[in-house]
């Protein structure tokens, strides 16, 4: 052990006590999110913070020696963001997942970082209110972690992502200061927006303690239309369609290997034969006259069937296949999940590329999505034990991201960089932008010790 290790465990040890431990067989609990073809490095401690107090002292003994900082939530990013990096410390917030407060009259939540999107949301259910952010992962990731991150989630294309949602935070920064951003109030145009710029900063600016989301009326009914195609240009042609002529809330595509996939995990009956299936829902007063439109435009495509209901548990048990998608196609074998956002005008050019990418680099893809917002998940499914499969699905992955980028669109539209996409990152934002990243993490962490070598 260095000397600048042991000094390290001695003022860790001695403030945070049980908080802090250095078992490698515990570490490597913490070590890694779900992301494939992303490093991960032997940390030197793990801090499973207990308080905000925590946090500071982590922060400050780190800074005081320049020892580097991940920050973690639940470790359900696909990104790489927050990989343990080689003599790091580890800092876990997951432990701190209490609701603090709820007000009904502001329509506000005040949450630390550790508690679950799903908690968040049944709790404000109780009192009427809605907490809308959805990600994929709602039951099992952290309001912190999806605010770092921006995660988004199907209702994105009506509400918006977390960013959206997010009125105050409480962070620490890297020399152990606490800073508050933001502010209750609906309107707030007072200086700099420094909420919005730690929102899907990836643990490289600060770490994010604590947030105040904005809540919603919940939804005085829904309905649900599924419809079948038997082409994927078929179902965009119907999303081009319903996006044009009305508002739905969510509406997600899923192609015939994804659709197989779910249908063999849940035995739901789902149509196998299809090429690609959509989900559509559409929420509020006028819910129903705006499933039927939605409805309209899919038979108008070319839909061989279209169902609708306005029973919300039976709306409910639809969506349960959509959640259900990941978990199918990682039956499959292992998965490399995409995450690219393109125009909806460019949806048909871009399931074009991938169907292209599959056959030129001779892998299974699987392809899922928000149709609604143009952002789709291509899931390349390969064995993770072949350097052969694993090098043809890292391409396949990279000819996606390239394609993505020639359509106009985004590297990311929810999931983050992270180490995963850092190489394509300069040909989205641009030389000069990238530069003045850059320099905001220079003056927001001069010692560049908060997660290093990441997102920007």
């Amino acid at each position: 052990m260095t000397p600048e290790s042991a000094m390290l465990r001695d003022t860790l040890s001695a403030n945070l006590g049980d908080a802090v431990t250095y078992d490698r067989d515990v570490m490597s609990a913490f070590h890694r999110d779900q992301s494939r073809l992303t490093a991960a490095g032997q940390p030197a401690a793990l801090v499973r913070a207990r308080s905000v107090q925590d946090v500071v002292t982590t922060m400050t003994s780190a800074y005081a020696q320049g020892i580097p900082v991940v920050a973690r939530g639940a470790g359900t990013g696909l990104a790489g963001a927050a990989n343990a990096l080689d003599g790091c410390i580890v800092l876990s917030l997951e432990a701190m997942n209490r609701i603090l407060d709820i007000d009904p009259h502001s329509r506000t939540a005040t949450v630390q970082s550790g508690v679950l999107n799903g908690a968040l949301a049944a709790a404000a259910s109780k009192v009427g209110l809605w907490y809308v952010p959805d990600p994929g992962s709602r039951a099992i990731s952290t309001i912190g972690g999806n605010v770092a991150t921006n995660a988004g989630g199907s209702c994105c294309a009506k509400y918006g992502v977390t960013g959206d949602h997010v009125a105050r935070i409480k962070a620490v920064m890297a020399d152990g200061r606490i800073i508050h951003t933001g502010a209750n109030t609906r309107k707030n145009v007072a200086g700099l927006n420094l909420t919005q710029l730690l929102v899907g900063s990836e643990g490289t600016l600060g770490v994010i303690v604590e947030a105040t989301v904005r809540l919603r009326v919940q939804p005085n009914a829904a309905s649900t239309v599924v419809a079948s195609f038997a082409e994927p240009s078929e179902a965009i042609a119907a999303v081009l369609e319903i996006t044009r002529e009305s508002d739905p809330c969510l509406v997600e595509i899923m192609d015939r290997t994804t659709i197989s996939a779910v249908d063999e995990l849940t035995h739901m009956g789902l149509d196998t034969h299809a090429g690609a299936l959509l989900l559509v829902q559409c929420d509020g007063r006028d819910a129903a006259n705006e499933a039927e439109l939605c409805a309209q435009a899919c038979n108008a495509a070319g839909a061989t069937e279209v169902y609708a209901t306005d029973d919300r548990v039976e709306g409910d048990e639809f969506m349960h296949a959509r959640r259900m998608v990941l978990p199918a196609l990682e039956r499959l074998g292992g998965t490399l999940l995409d995450d690219l956002a393109v125009p909806v005008d460019k949806l048909p050019a871009m399931l074009t590329a991938i169907e292209r990418t599959a056959r030129s680099h001779e892998v299974l893809i699987g392809t899922f999505g928000h149709a609604a917002d143009g952002n789709l998940h291509p899931t390349i499914i390969f064995d993770d034990n072949s350097p052969d499969e694993t090098r043809r699905a890292r391409c396949a992955f990279d000819d996606m991201v390239l394609a993505c980028l020639d359509l106009g669109g985004s590297i990311s539209g929810e999931h983050g960089i992270g180490v995963l996409k850092l190489p394509h990152l300069e040909a989205m934002v641009g030389t000069v932008e990238r530069d003045i990243m850059a320099r905001i993490k220079k003056a927001l962490d001069p010692k560049d010790i908060l997660n290093p070598g990441r997102a920007i």
